[in-house]
C-alpha cells in the first residue's frame, strides 16, 4: 500500500507570528506552537517529493525539514506570502530545472514578478531554474506515480487553487469552495485547510467556517493552517472537535493511500 506524508512547513498567515512590533499575548507567547512561519507544505510518497508554495521562509523551512531535493512545486496563488521564497529554489535546481505548476493567472504573475529568472543575465548569477507550466482547473499532472489535482476555490474575489495528491488535500487561502469542487474532495484521509481567526474576514475562512467545511467534506482527519496571531494554539485545541487539530510548523502527518 502506498504511504503518504505531508509536512506542514509553515502554518502562519501573511505576516507570520510573532508579528514585528506586536506585543499581543500570542506574539509574546513562550509556546513554540505559536511561532508560525508563512504557510507551505511538503508531500512525499513513492520516492517523490512535491512542494506546495514557496513562502518567504522557504530556506529556513527546507533546512528544518531536511529538504535536499524536490520533484515539483505547485503554487496556490501569487500572493507574496505564498510565492516570495521562490528564489531560494536555486539551491535545489543547480543541475536541472524544477517543474512548477500553477493556474494561468498565477503563472503569469510569477513570470511578471520574477522575470529575471527567464532572462539571459551575466554568467555566475545564480538563479532558480523553474520549468513553469500552467494547469487549467480541469487538468491534472502526474509526478511519477503521484497524480496531483488542482482544487479551484475562491479567495475573496480571486479564483485560486488548492491541491490534492492521493488521499491528501491542501487548501490555504479560501473564503468559499465552489459546489463543483466538493467532488474533488471526496474520500480524503487528510485535509489541511486555512482558518485565519475567529472574527469574520472577507477573504479567508474563519475557524467556525473552516469547521463547517470540514464537516461537509468529511475527511478522516483535518488540520488547520494559515492562522493569525489573533488565535493561540491552545484556543484552537479547545475549539476543535474530534479528528480536527490545529496545525503547527514542522508537523509531519502520515497516512496510507
Amino acid at each position: 500500500m502506498i504511504q503518504y506524508q505531508i509536512t506542514l512547513l509553515g502554518t502562519g498567515t501573511s505576516i507570520g507570528i510573532p508579528v514585528p512590533g506586536c506585543r499581543c499575548r500570542v506574539c509574546r507567547s513562550k509556546d513554540r506552537r505559536n511561532r508560525r512561519s508563512r504557510s507551505s507544505a511538503l508531500i512525499e510518497s513513492s520516492g517523490k517529493r512535491i512542494l506546495i508554495d514557496t513562502s518567504p521562509e522557504f530556506r529556513l523551512q527546507a533546512l528544518a525539514a531536511g529538504i535536499d531535493s524536490l520533484d515539483a512545486v505547485f503554487w496556490t496563488h501569487g500572493h507574496a506570502d505564498h510565492l516570495h521564497g521562490l528564489d531560494d529554489l536555486r539551491a535545489l535546481t543547480w543541475k536541472k530545472p524544477l517543474p512548477g505548476y500553477a493556474s494561468k493567472e498565477t503563472a503569469d504573475e510569477i513570470v511578471t514578478r520574477f522575470d529575471y529568472l527567464w532572462k539571459n543575465t551575466q554568467r555566475g548569477g545564480a538563479k532558480a531554474k523553474v520549468d513553469l507550466k500552467s494547469l487549467a482547473p480541469d487538468e491534472s499532472i502526474d509526478i511519477g506515480p503521484l497524480k496531483v489535482i488542482p482544487i479551484p476555490v475562491i479567495h475573496g474575489n480571486q479564483s485560486v487553487y488548492g491541491w490534492r495528491c492521493g488521499p491528501v488535500a491542501y487548501i490555504t487561502d479560501a473564503s468559499e469552495i465552489p459546489e463543483e469542487s466538493y467532488a474533488l474532495l471526496e474520500d480524503l484521509k487528510i485535509l489541511v485547510v486555512g482558518a485565519l481567526r475567529f472574527k469574520a474576514h472577507s477573504t479567508h475562512f474563519t475557524v467556525e467556517r473552516a469547521l463547517k467545511e470540514i464537516k461537509k467534506i468529511r475527511p478522516e482527519r483535518a488540520y488547520l493552517t494559515h492562522i493569525s496571531h489573533e488565535v493561540s494554539h491552545r484556543q484552537l485545541v479547545r475549539a476543535t472537535p474530534s479528528a480536527v487539530y490545529p496545525g503547527r510548523d514542522g508537523l509531519r502527518l502520515r497516512t496510507p493511500g
